[in-house]
């Protein structure tokens, strides 16, 4: 057995693989970061089917602030207008209902990354759940779709950084 030639094959492949984690290392962090969404953001959720008449086609506008720590998002949501069947309302102080929000985001390297929320609300009768799946874009805007335990709603989710016009 040549130990010359062993301690050598050794030495390359620690060399070589310590290369290859510092090049994946920089591309992972340098090239293709995890997006920053922490800041405030304002959601518009749409209603396209639920279980209860009055709530098709409402439109709920929400306040957040959200922050990402590595993948794991948190935040807090408040509701600020309400459109729907049964009239138009704002929501201000001690009557807006609040909520928490957990999630992650999903790192894809060939398609838009994914922002995966569930939000748990706690209005005036009882706490709900929500869960979205939002496309991350470059800019300061967000969409993607969302299911609610309330009525059994499903629709869209739009998301930006300034109010909704």
């Amino acid at each position: 057995m040549n130990f010359d030639s062993f301690f050598s094959d050794v030495i390359s492949t620690v060399v070589g693989g310590s290369l290859l984690t510092v090049i994946f290392f920089a591309a992972k962090e340098k090239i293709f970061p995890l997006p920053n969404i922490s800041g405030p953001w304002n959601m518009r959720l749409t209603t396209e089917s639920s279980s209860y008449h009055p709530y098709f086609g409402m439109i709920l506008i929400y306040e957040i602030i959200m922050w990402n720590d590595g993948s794991r998002v948190y935040g807090a949501v408040e509701k600020v207008h309400e459109k729907s069947a049964t009239g138009e309302r704002y929501f201000v102080g001690k009557n807006r209902t609040r909520g928490v929000i957990e999630g992650c985001i999903q790192k894809n390297y060939f398609s838009a990354d994914k922002l995966l929320l569930h939000i748990t609300e706690v209005g005036h009768g009882r706490a709900s759940s929500t869960f979205h799946t939002i496309t991350i874009r470059p800019k300061s805007v967000m969409a993607g779709r969302f299911q609610s335990m309330v009525a059994e709603q499903i629709g869209t989710s739009e998301w930006q950084r300034g109010p909704f016009a």
